[in-house]
């Protein structure tokens, strides 16, 4: 069975602010933060390190 990437990052996504409780505005911060480091210059500097 093949699950797109998207889908399985949702669903522990859910399954995650269900059962640990985070404050909405940390997961606000970590998916802003996230979305603007990887559209960055330290992007390639991340990548490789990752790797």
């Amino acid at each position: 069975m093949d699950v797109p990437l998207w889908l399985a990052l949702l669903c522990v996504g859910v399954l995650g602010v269900k059962l640990i409780r985070p404050p909405w505005w940390l997961i606000a911060v970590l998916l802003l933060g996230g979305y603007l480091i990887a559209d960055s210059l330290l992007a390639p500097v991340i990548d490789t390190v990752v790797k």
